[in-house]
């Protein structure tokens, strides 16, 4: 029983390392351009734009999903591919995966 434990309690322990490690290596390679001069660099994951309308160039290697509302909630306003550029005027937040 004891070893039942021990094996259970490793296996639990290499699941928190392995949900807590830094998730930049799953980060898009190149940068978002945003007018008004926001430029973020291997994006991952949802990033607000700062300002309106939301101009968006994509030269990442992802897809870019622009959202109407902050943090990436509400409806999807547009898909830009990899070199591609788009402007939204209700655009508030972009995800890259």
């Amino acid at each position: 029983m004891r070893r039942v434990v021990t094996l259970f309690g490793s296996l639990a322990a290499a699941g928190m390392v392995a949900i807590a490690s830094p998730t930049s290596a799953f980060a898009a390679h190149g940068t978002l351009v945003f007018g008004g001069g926001q430029v973020v660099q291997n994006p991952s994951g949802c990033v607000n734009a700062e300002i309106r309308p939301l101009i968006l160039s994509n030269h990442t290697n992802e897809y870019a999903l622009v959202y109407g509302g902050p943090n990436c909630t509400g409806q999807v306003l547009a898909v830009v591919p990899p070199g591609g550029r788009t402007i939204q005027e209700f655009g508030s937040s972009v995800f890259v995966a």
